[in-house]
C-alpha cells in the first residue's frame, strides 16, 4: 500500500489495483467475495479487494492481541514519540493522502488537504501530547489506609469507519486508542477503503509494533465479525443509526464497550439580531461542504421571520455560485455524491419535498451534461416554505439540501429544534451572548455552535446525544472511553475481623 500513494496523481487515476488488509504488519489477502471500490467522479473501479470473514478477523484479533502487550511494555515517552512521528508522517504526505482521498470519497481537492489530513494529524499530535499526562487518582482514606484508581487500557478494541470523512475517522479513533495504551482493529467503509490502508502503514513506519494498527476490508459481514468476536473489548462505529443499533446489540453479546458516532438532523437557528452574511456562512457550511455529506449538518435552518427574505436571497446567489466539477481541480467547491446509490436516494428527497409542498428555490438536479455526466454529480438544493413535518425535515439526507422554516420566539426555536429523536449538534447565530448561552443550554444536542458551525477542533470532546449517540471522540474526554479504571485499596494496619 505504501508505493500506491507514493505513484502520484496520472497512476492513482487509472487504478489502485488490488487492495488487501494489513494485518500483523502484512498485506494479506480477505478470504470472502471480490467486491470494487469506485471513483465517484467518472464512475469506473477505482480497486478491489476481498471482503474479510471470521478467520481473517481473528487473525487480526491475534496480531492485535500480541502487538498491545508490546505497546503497553513501552514507557510511555516512547510510546508518545511513535505518535508523534505518525503525525508528522501524515504531514509530510500531505498532498499525495489527499489525491487519495479525493479519488475515493469525491471530496473537493481544496477541503480535503486542512479538513481531513491536517485534522488527523491534529489528532495524533494531540494525544501524543496527552498520552504521558494521562493518570489514575490517590484517595486519601486516614492514616491507616488509602487507594489509588489505576488508569488501565481495555486491550483490543475496534473501529468501524464511514465514507464521508475515512482518513480523518481513522484517526480519530485510532490515536486515543493507542494512546490509552489499546491495539486498533480498523474496518474503513467498503466504498472508501484507501486511505484506512495508508494511515495503518504510516503507523507501522512510525515504528509502532506490527499489528498495533491492523486493517480488515469488508462490508457488513466483516463489521459483525468484529462486532462478535470475544477478543475484541470495545467497538467505536461512526455510521447510521440502523447501523449503530446492530452493531450494539451483536456487542451486547459479549458486553464490549461502545462509542456510536451516529447520525443527526441538526438545526441552525438564526435570530433576528444575526449578522446577516456570517448567518448564511454557517448555514452553506452546515449543508454544502463534502457535498453535505457531514452527519452533523444544520439540514433544518430556522430563521427569524425579520430576516426571512434577506437571508434566502443571499444564501441562493451563494449556492448557485458554487463550482461543482472535478474534484482534483483546486477551483473546485464541490464534488460528486459518494455513490450512484446514494445519489438516487438524495434526488428523491428532493422529489419528495416537493411532493410535500415544499418550495424548491434552487438546484436539485443531477447533473447530466458534459464531463461530470458520467458520475455522481448534483446541483445543491435549496427548499423554502417548509414545515416541521415535511420529510426533508424529519429524515437525514446527507446530501446537499438545505430546509429553510421561519420562527418568532426563542421558546419557539427551542421547542422546534429539539423536536427531534437525534441530537447530534446544534448552532446558534446572535449578537446577544446572553441569549446564546441560554440556547446552548436548552438546545438537546451534543456539541453546539455560536455564530459559527461545523468546526471540530480535536481538543473538543465531539458526539451525540438521544438517536445520536453514545461516547464521545476527541479531546481527554475519548481517553475515558478507551480505558477503565481499577481501584486498588491499601491497607496500612491490621486486619480486624469479627470472627
Amino acid at each position: 500500500m505504501v508505493q500506491l500513494y507514493r505513484q502520484g496523481k496520472d497512476s492513482l487515476m487509472t487504478s489502485l489495483g488490488r487492495l488487501r488488509n494489513h494485518i500483523g504488519g502484512e498485506h494479506v489477502e480477505g478470504s470472502g467475495s471480490l467486491f470494487e471500490t469506485i471513483n465517484p467522479t467518472t464512475g469506473l473501479p477505482l480497486g478491489e479487494a476481498r471482503s474479510s470473514l471470521e478467520a481473517d478477523v481473528d487473525s487480526a484479533v491475534q496480531a492485535a492481541a500480541a502487538a498491545q502487550r508490546q505497546w503497553i511494555a513501552m514507557p510511555p515517552a516512547e510510546r508518545a514519540r511513535v505518535l508523534h512521528r505518525v503525525s508528522q508522517r501524515l504531514r509530510d504526505k500531505r498532498m499525495e493522502l489527499a489525491r487519495l482521498e479525493v479519488l475515493d470519497a469525491g471530496k473537493a481537492i481544496q477541503e480535503v488537504p486542512a479538513a481531513d489530513i491536517d485534522s488527523a494529524a491534529d489528532c495524533f499530535e494531540f494525544f501524543a501530547g496527552v498520552l504521558q499526562a494521562a493518570h489514575g487518582e490517590h484517595i486519601d482514606l486516614g492514616p491507616s489506609a488509602f487507594a489509588y484508581v489505576r488508569r488501565e487500557p481495555l486491550g483490543v478494541v475496534a473501529g468501524i469507519g464511514a465514507w464521508n470523512y475515512p482518513i480523518q475517522i481513522a484517526s480519530w479513533k485510532t490515536a486515543p486508542a493507542l494512546a490509552a495504551g489499546n491495539a486498533m482493529i480498523f474496518k474503513p467503509s467498503e466504498l472508501t477503503p484507501v486511505s484506512a490502508l495508508a494511515l495503518s502503514e504510516i503507523v507501522a513506519e512510525a515504528g509502532a509494533p506490527p499489528g498495533l494498527m491492523n486493517v480488515v476490508l469488508g462490508a457488513g459481514e466483516t463489521g459483525a465479525a468484529l462486532a462478535a468476536h470475544p477478543g475484541v473489548a470495545k467497538i467505536s462505529l461512526t455510521g447510521s443509526v440502523p447501523t449503530g443499533t446492530r452493531v450494539m446489540a451483536a456487542a451486547a453479546e459479549t458486553l464490549k464497550h461502545v462509542t456510536m458516532e451516529l447520525g443527526g438532523k441538526s438545526p441552525l437557528i438564526v435570530f433576528e439580531d444575526a449578522d446577516l452574511d456570517d448567518a448564511v456562512s454557517a448555514a452553506m457550511l452546515g449543508n454544502f461542504y463534502t457535498q453535505g455529506e457531514i452527519c452533523s449538518n444544520a439540514t433544518r435552518v430556522f430563521v427569524h421571520r425579520r430576516l426571512h427574505d434577506a437571508f434566502l436571497e443571499r444564501a441562493i446567489a451563494r449556492t448557485e455560485a458554487i463550482r461543482v466539477g472535478d474534484p482534483l481541480d483546486p477551483d473546485t467547491q464541490m464534488g460528486p455524491l459518494i455513490s450512484q446509490a446514494h445519489l438516487e436516494k438524495v434526488l428523491g428527497y428532493v422529489e419528495a419535498g416537493r411532493a410535500e409542498g415544499a418550495r424548491l428555490v434552487t438546484g436539485g438536479g443531477r447533473i447530466t451534461e458534459g464531463p461530470l455526466a458520467s458520475g455522481w454529480f448534483m446541483r445543491p438544493a435549496i427548499f423554502a416554505d417548509c414545515t416541521d413535518t415535511m420529510k426533508i425535515v424529519t429524515e437525514e439526507i446527507f446530501g446537499p439540501v438545505m430546509s429553510v422554516m421561519t420562527f418568532e420566539t426563542e421558546e419557539e426555536a427551542v421547542i422546534r429544534a429539539n423536536a427531534t429523536p437525534f441530537g447530534l449538534a446544534a448552532g446558534v447565530m446572535t449578537r446577544d451572548l446572553a441569549r446564546a448561552h441560554r440556547m446552548a443550554a436548552a438546545l438537546q444536542a451534543g456539541v453546539v455552535w455560536i455564530n459559527a458551525y461545523n468546526l471540530t477542533p480535536v481538543a473538543m470532546p465531539f458526539g451525540g446525544s438521544k438517536m445520536s449517540g453514545i461516547g464521545r471522540e476527541n479531546g481527554l474526554a475519548a481517553l475515558d472511553f478507551y480505558s477503565q479504571r481499577k481501584s486498588v485499596y491499601v491497607n496500612l494496619g491490621s486486619v480486624e475481623a469479627p470472627y
